[in-house]
């Protein structure tokens, strides 16, 4: 078993060398194709190490080369063909090699034994276009897409790849609006090319840039602890995001700041700076609801399994508003 655990994980070193490679120049966003190299990795010792091929002592040869993979990668499927994570991988690697029409179609044979997964959707949406004419989603890729969102709002690559649909659509204010909420999730560094990108898409709108965040007087301050039965179970390099939102109203923030989980208590202060959407700031809301969240993954949208605090109702006169994660979300 041995010899095969070091066979899979040449494998995910030969192809995800060699699918990163491409993946980077095909997002503008770098945070997102960072995102799209870790699902990859994921896939990649998943299918190496859960094969069950793999006992077989004629299977623990390593691969040689990028071909040699998948070589191997389309024999366990022929044997196998319901293995989601295998068509991925296939997908990747063809497109590795530039064979854009193959990556395709694997990517198709993976959506099909999992039509809902908006990863999967993403993925095919964009190899459709990828074989496509100047590289432009065509209808059904823009059906998957707002597919993948219906089923997860702030999907990152789906969000991304439908703003750029849209603008390829000469519908520049539609994709700087589905961009802006984006501004939240991400990091600083990509927050800053995305911003332009925005500003870019308004502008062919005819509209204002994206107005330089004014901070509100003295800001919203917030002290986030986490209870001591919880600390055992604290990811590493977890992340915390710290939320304002309107109360009773829809889930987008109208602050938030994203931070490593570490060292608590943290203090935060949450203010216009912070605001994602150029429309609704927190200054201009009298009442509005604060939450800390906790995620393993990294992602903003909430997920089983992640550390939260009870959302408290706050005011601009609130003064501290203290938040104790103590709940893990079912």
């Amino acid at each position: 078993m041995t010899g095969f655990v070091i066979a899979g994980l040449a494998l995910a070193v030969l192809a995800l060398g060699y699918v990163l490679r491409p993946l980077w120049r095909t997002r503008p966003v770098a945070g997102l194709g960072a995102v799209a190299g870790l699902t990859l990795a994921t896939g990649l010792l998943y299918f190496a190490i859960g094969s069950p091929g793999a006992l077989d002592p004629a299977q623990r040869r390593a691969p040689q080369s990028l071909d040699d993979a998948i070589s191997q990668l389309e024999a366990e499927l022929e044997r196998d063909p319901n293995q989601v994570e295998g068509w991925r991988l296939l997908s990747r690697a063809y497109l590795a090699e530039g064979r854009a029409t193959q990556a395709r179609d694997a990517s198709v044979r993976a959506l099909k034994l999992m039509p809902d997964d908006p990863d999967l959707l993403a993925e095919a949406a964009e190899m459709r276009a990828l074989v496509a004419p100047e590289r432009r989603f065509d209808n059904e890729a823009v059906a998957m897409l707002n597919r993948a969102l219906a089923a997860q709002p702030m999907h990152q690559r789906a969000r991304w790849f439908l703003g750029i649909a849209q603008r390829q659509a000469k519908q520049p204010a539609e994709a700087a609006k589905t961009w802006e909420p984006l501004l939240a999730i991400v990091d600083a560094r990509t927050a800053v090319s995305l911003r332009e990108q925005i500003d870019a898409a308004r502008s062919e709108a005819g509209l204002s840039p994206l107005p330089v965040a004014a901070n509100a007087p003295g800001g919203l301050k917030v002290k986030v602890s986490l209870a001591p039965a919880l600390a055992a179970k604290l990811p590493a390099d977890a992340t915390l995001f710290v939320i304002a939102r309107q109360s009773g109203g829809p889930p987008m923030p109208v602050a938030v700041e994203k931070l490593p989980a570490r060292g608590f208590p943290v203090a935060v202060t949450l203010d216009d700076g912070d605001s994602p959407m150029p429309t609704m700031k927190l200054s201009q809301l009298d009442r509005f609801e604060v939450l800390a969240r906790v995620s393993a993954s990294g992602d903003a949208m909430p997920q089983t399994g992640d550390l939260e605090a009870v959302a408290r109702p706050a005011g601009k006169d609130s003064g501290v508003i203290e938040l104790v994660i103590d709940q893990i979300r079912p």
